[in-house]
This record gives structure tokens, C-alpha cells and sequence, in this order.
């Protein structure tokens, strides 16, 4: 009995111990930032079709679960068109936590520009951004996405950028595909579409 105590006494102090270093971590990254949010993450891909044909199936905001790997599923909660304004939520899986996160679109302009923010447990939003390109048959696909932890929110946002940095960069694959095919099945490779290379801006 003494020896089970004794270890949960050691695990408590464990945690407090790390939740201290967790604590001073994250209050260093945000000292490091000059006061700023976590970063975006930057995900870009070269769509060989029409900026209206991307448009149509980006915005389709309940269709967006075809190529968005973690989101199960959209609902629209006020009536009338999609437009700056409109309310939503998804359930989605955020670091393997299935939440519901909350949204209102903040920007609409078709066909080049759309952006949202997330109200719920995770902070945070989403601009994508549709370029044509120089003859009209390809689409530069941008997108900087904002998710922030509601813990410990710069250490958790470095933590996960790498793995969020991947999935947003796959549902974008995902999204090419479905535009120029018709499915979202990307293959095993996830290659990247070699036109990247000539987009002028990289950032």
C-alpha cells in the first residue's frame, strides 16, 4: 500500500513538474513571437482546371468533406446563400479529438477568395486563396490555416504544425484530384503536382 502511494505521489509530481516546463515553454514561445498568434500553416497545390470549376467545389461548404480527410461532417446553420456571415459547424478530428467546431465565414468573393474563423474549442481560421493561372486552364490553390489549442496555445501549435502541416497538404491533393477526376483518391504517393515548382510565390 505504501508503494502504491508512494508512486502516485511521484506521478503527481511528475505531472506538476511537467506541466510546469510546458507552462514555461509556451509562455518562451510567445515572449519569442513579440505577442503574435501561433503561425499559419502554409499549404499550396496547382489545380489543372479552371478557376471556376476549383471555386465551385471549395465552396461547396457541406461538400467539403470529400476532401477534408478529418471532417466527418458540415451543417449550415443560417438560411439564405453562403456569404460572409453564414454559420456553421463540423465534426471533426483535431490531434485524434473528435470535437465540433464552430464557424462563421468572414470572407466570400468568388471565385478567388474565402475565409472563415473557428469559434469553437479550438481557435483560429482559414483563408484559401484561387489564382488563375497564366493561361486560364490551371488554379494556384492557397490556403494558411490557424488552429490554437485551448492549452498551453503556442507549445501546442508547434507540437502540431508539422502533423497538421501534412494533413491540410493532403486535403489539398485530395481537392485537386476531386476537381480534375471527379474522385478524391490521391493514390499511395500523395506525389506533388510538379507545376509547384513554377509558382512565383512560394510563401
Amino acid at each position: 500500500m505504501a508503494f502504491g502511494d508512494a508512486v502516485i505521489r511521484g506521478l503527481i509530481r511528475l505531472g506538476i513538474v511537467g506541466a510546469s516546463i510546458g507552462y514555461a515553454v509556451d509562455r518562451l514561445l510567445a515572449e519569442t513571437g513579440k505577442g503574435a498568434g501561433p503561425q499559419a500553416i502554409h499549404s499550396m497545390v496547382v489545380v489543372d482546371a479552371p478557376i471556376e470549376r476549383v471555386w465551385a467545389v471549395l465552396a461547396d461548404i457541406e461538400g467539403q468533406t470529400r476532401w477534408m480527410h478529418d471532417m466527418k461532417a458540415v451543417r449550415i446553420l443560417t438560411d439564405g446563400p453562403v456569404g460572409v456571415g453564414t454559420v456553421g459547424e463540423a465534426d471533426v478530428r483535431i490531434f485524434g479529438i473528435g470535437v465540433t467546431d464552430p464557424v462563421t465565414i468572414t470572407e466570400f468573393q468568388p471565385p478567388t477568395r474565402f475565409a472563415l474563423t473557428h469559434d469553437g474549442t479550438f481557435k483560429g481560421g482559414g483563408v484559401f486563396e484561387l489564382e488563375s493561372g497564366v493561361d486560364g486552364t490551371t488554379t494556384i490553390v492557397r490556403w494558411d490555416e490557424t488552429l490554437i489549442p485551448p492549452v498551453l496555445p503556442h507549445l501546442g501549435a508547434a507540437i502540431g504544425s508539422p502533423v497538421l502541416s501534412s494533413i491540410f497538404q493532403a486535403d489539398l491533393e485530395r481537392l485537386r484530384a476531386l476537381v480534375e477526376t471527379g474522385s478524391a483518391e490521391t493514390g499511395s504517393t500523395g506525389a506533388m503536382n510538379p507545376v509547384l515548382a513554377a509558382d512565383p510565390d512560394p510563401s
